[in-house]
């Protein structure tokens, strides 16, 4: 919402800007970001003390005061404007994937966005679905501990939303939130993912003790700062060779997983694959445990029954307004 390197002065979007950073080759895709899971709704701010020149170069910003990353865009108001704001940046971009990442708040503002791209025929080619699990130190503990829906119910909505919309073979679903393990992996993809994101434990493996001082750069191993001196504890050979490792573990892990369960491909995984205990006498499978829309069935006038949950939000979601 900062626009950051592709912003004017006063925080606008600068769609030239935009278009010569786009055009760089290690830009492979574009995402909006409308929300983030630790502090949905909030926005952020990099306090000018961490704010060093090559930082205000890069995002075009003034060392003199804090950086606001406000809480809304100013480049779109209301879901339509939403889907040709996507349009213009895939237009500027050349062609290269845009789509948008947010944490579910009201179930009628993401259908309003579904709205709007059945009526303009413009849909990204991939949400990312963040969870309210995501983590930062510099969010207010509120935001942090109460405030977005949890990644496994997000993703089973939007997945769900996006099939009963006929959309779903368009678009492609991200998923992030607190996903370390090989079994946070498959147990995503179960759910609906196409892929995940994963920060947290690269996080850990990198050295963060989670010591929540991220936006007062003062972190006490040397992740979270700017300040040279406390950079020192961050001892960049070494932490690279756990990164790597962290990551060469997890997935060699998720192989095993996927071979045990008579898989080829974490795609394959499906919500039959993943069984959960209800009671002591008995146990049912997330294809049982769940509602499943079917395709294009939220269009299909005749089946709107208000005692079904996703059509009753359905109905109150405009295309006009979030």
């Amino acid at each position: 919402s900062g626009y950051f390197g592709c912003r004017t002065l006063d925080g606008k979007f600068e769609p030239e800007k935009f278009k010569q950073q786009a055009a760089l080759p290690q830009i492979k895709m574009i995402e909006i970001k409308l929300s983030q899971g630790a502090k949905p709704g909030h926005g952020g701010i990099l306090p000018k003390d961490k704010i060093t020149k090559e930082i205000a170069e890069i995002r075009g910003v003034s060392m003199d005061v804090d950086c606001i990353s406000p809480a809304t865009h100013s480049a779109f108001s209301n879901p339509i404007e939403m889907m040709h704001f996507i349009q213009q940046l895939r237009e500027l971009s050349n062609g290269k994937p845009v789509g948008f990442k947010l944490c579910i708040g009201q179930p009628w503002q993401f259908m309003s966005i579904v709205k709007a791209m059945l009526l303009t025929k413009i849909t990204p080619d991939f949400i990312v679905v963040d969870g309210s699990e995501g983590g930062t130190g510099a969010a207010p503990i509120e935001l942090i501990d109460h405030m977005g829906t949890p990644l496994r119910e997000g993703l089973l909505f939007v997945n769900n939303t996006l099939i009963g919309a006929g959309l779903r073979s368009q678009i492609k679903i991200g998923a992030s939130g607190k996903i370390i393990s090989a079994f946070d992996i498959a147990s995503t993809m179960a759910m609906g993912a196409d892929w995940v994101n994963s920060a947290r434990g690269f996080m850990f493996a990198v050295g963060c003790i989670q010591a929540q001082s991220c936006h007062t750069n003062q972190c006490p191993v040397g992740v979270a700062t700017q300040n040279k001196e406390r950079q020192k504890a961050l001892d960049v050979p070494s932490k690279a060779d756990r990164v790597f490792s962290f990551q060469k573990n997890t997935l060699k892990a998720l192989a095993e997983m996927i071979a045990a369960a008579g898989l080829q491909h974490p795609a394959e995984i499906k919500a039959h694959h993943l069984a959960q205990r209800i009671n002591d006498r008995e146990i049912k499978n997330y294809a049982q445990l769940h509602f499943w829309m079917k395709d294009g069935e939220l269009l299909s006038c005749e089946n709107k029954d208000e005692e079904n949950f996703y059509f009753r939000m359905w109905n109150l979601a405009t295309a006009e307004h979030f």
